[in-house]
């Protein structure tokens, strides 16, 4: 049994982290900005079959604040810092969400360090590999850093692309003993287990809604929840992802259309309000004056990328579900807890 931190508890990937977590017998601290969310955290956790919730232990941090998290760190082993914002709109300033993602990741560190954290397992994004860049047949994997100065480098991809950049050069630096791995997943999908759900599971809810009248032309990678936590829990303690990044993906990228279509097919009555038609690049650009969630993707409009997940797989035995089981845990979940 080890003690480990668990960075932004009520989190959509650090619930079902923390409920893996809890489920091999560990002890687990978890930050919150507000202690008030506790009650949602342990709902969530009892949603998704957590048992020996009084092994976790709740402390109040703020990534933009040095209080509290020498406290939350302290006898811990290992840490998993996922903490990190992601609005489901652009924000006014990309600074609003630069600095917290950036300054938070190292404040973690510093006190990891300080407490003698043996690893922390940095979640990243594959917005810090596969943007920037011109056009390739390639897979995308670990080796690929984005590159800022391309015109697809939204606010969130420098906020997750600096984060991770900062966080290897303290590691080289100042780091000390304390080990870094890093994951790097794709949009996460999967069992939602409370209204407090991801941006990207936002889309499955708009789709099932018929919230939105049809499928932009873009195409992202998808990958469950379930396996985002366990390849974090894999990171902590193998020896072969010390100094590692890992790019998390459950198959092929797929197009909003084809996932669309998923949807129709396969959720029966509850997907007869999914819009299975592809909506021209220039009917995107003139929602986006109005919605500034659709702003968001104007940049990825056409463009296909790819990402493989082979280093996961081959160093750490990793075997994430498809793309498709994770689409469709998504849409029963969100059916399930009545937000469709």
């Amino acid at each position: 049994m080890s003690t480990i931190l668990v960075t932004g508890g009520s989190g959509f990937i650090a619930a079902h982290t923390i409920a893996q977590l809890l489920g091999q017998n560990h002890r687990v601290h978890t930050t919150l900005r507000n202690l008030r969310r506790e009650a949602d955290v342990r709902a969530m956790l009892n949603a998704a079959g957590a048992e020996s919730s009084d092994q976790v232990s709740f402390f109040a941090a703020d990534l933009q604040d040095d209080a509290g998290w020498s406290g939350a760190v302290e006898g811990c082993d290992y840490v998993h810092h996922i903490a990190s914002p992601f609005p489901a709109n652009v924000p006014q300033h990309e600074e609003d969400l630069i600095i917290p993602a950036r300054e938070g990741a190292l404040r973690v560190l510093r006190a990891s360090r300080s407490a003698g954290v043996k690893r922390v397992v940095l979640t990243s994004s594959f917005a810090a590999i596969g943007y920037g860049h011109r056009p390739q047949t390639q897979p995308f994997n670990e080796t690929n850093w984005t590159d800022l100065s391309g015109s697809d480098a939204t606010a969130y991809v420098k906020s997750k692309t600096l984060a991770e950049r900062a966080a290897w050069e303290f590691i080289a630096a100042e780091g000390g003993d304390l080990e870094l791995s890093v994951i790097n997943p794709v949009a996460v999908f999967g069992p939602v287990l409370g209204p407090d759900y991801s941006t990207s599971v936002l889309l499955i809810q708009r789709l099932l809604t018929g919230a939105v009248p049809g499928s932009p032309n873009l195409s992202f990678g998808v990958v469950d929840v379930r396996d985002v936590a366990d390849l974090h829990i894999r990171a902590m303690t193998h020896p072969a992802a010390k100094g590692e990044r890992f790019l998390a993906t459950g198959g092929n990228f797929m197009l909003i259309r084809d996932i669309a279509r998923l949807l129709k097919e396969r959720m029966g009555a509850a997907g007869t309000k999914v819009p299975t038609r592809q909506l021209p690049n220039w009917l995107v650009r003139l929602a986006a004056l109005r919605d500034p969630a659709v702003k968001q993707i104007l940049p990825e409009l056409g463009k296909f990328k790819n990402g493989t997940s082979d280093k996961a797989s081959q160093l750490l035995g990793w075997t994430p579900r498809s793309s498709e089981e994770a689409i469709l845990a998504t849409a029963q979940s969100l059916l399930r807890l009545g937000l469709v």
